[in-house]
């Protein structure tokens, strides 16, 4: 039975996590970390979850977390994703990294790591999102320019980074179609006199309110009609599902950097 360990034990995602690794009969939760300093710390995490005890506690040590696991899923935040990367490396551990708010430093190292452990990295575990970028690449090439695209995504007021990391997964999925590069392309929000809209442009806008999980809108306008493809999230444990997925099929994986389209090939 595959052992997982769950980091981030506390917050919205990871409590989902520990519930769905917890209902999946081939794995076993065996770890739960937390910061120091966190209310968590030294509850069972099933407890914490909404789910009877299940004799396994949060905990801040995080070599022990990494040693009782077979993988690890981090759901915490971007400011802590360098140790836990360091960790995973020093324990030689699969890990899935669910955190979003990474910088171009941080998705560098994972491919440095990804040459001596397996990492997935994915801005959206969902399935549904992995096939709505599908189409929104292929509505960007068959649409043609004389299509605007614009990107809508609505959160929860408690969300830390704006556009979300799903937003920017299709803002790039858009320009692969189009033929763009990204640091040319995007454009996030307006303000003041900002001119006409260039050819060219893909811009994203981030609306914050509520406890709103998630929601993607992606605008194709054209001169007399426009397109719209969009993803609604339910509830959170559509994308602990998706991650908890990835961690089983990541574990049998050698080392290299994989994402949501690995695990929805045909052998996969």
């Amino acid at each position: 039975m595959l052992k997982i360990g769950i980091i981030g034990a506390g917050g919205r995602m990871g409590r989902h996590c520990i519930a769905a690794v917890i209902a999946d009969p081939d794995a076993r939760l065996a770890a739960a970390l937390e910061a120091e300093g966190s209310p968590f710390l030294g509850q069972d995490a099933a407890c914490v979850a909404g789910l009877p005890a299940c004799g396994v506690h949060i905990q801040a040590d995080t070599a022990a977390a990494f040693a009782a696991a077979d993988v690890m899923v981090d759901f915490s935040f971007c400011g802590a994703f360098p140790a836990v990367l360091r960790e995973a490396l020093r324990a030689k551990k699969p890990l899935v990294v669910g955190t979003t708010g990474l910088c171009p430093e941080d998705m560098q190292a994972i491919l440095d790591a990804a040459k001596r452990i397996p990492v997935f990295q994915s801005n959206n575990y969902s399935i549904g999102i992995a096939v709505l970028r599908e189409l929104v690449q292929t509505a960007a090439k068959k649409l043609g320019k004389n299509f605007d695209i614009e990107i809508v995504e609505t959160h929860h007021r408690h969300k830390k980074d704006a556009p979300s990391g799903t937003a920017i997964t299709l803002a790039e999925a858009a320009a692969a179609g189009r033929g763009y590069r990204p640091e040319d392309a995007f454009c996030y929000g307006r303000e003041g006199i900002s001119g006409e809209r260039p050819e060219r442009e893909i811009a994203l806008h981030a609306l914050r309110g509520g406890e709103v999980v998630g929601e993607h809108t992606v605008y194709f306008f054209g001169e007399a009609e426009r397109l719209m493809l969009g993803h609604s999230a339910d509830s959170r444990m559509n994308f602990a599902l998706g991650a908890i997925r990835a961690a089983s099929w990541l574990a049998a994986q050698p080392p290299g950097r994989y994402g949501i389209e690995h695990l929805l090939a045909p052998d996969a």
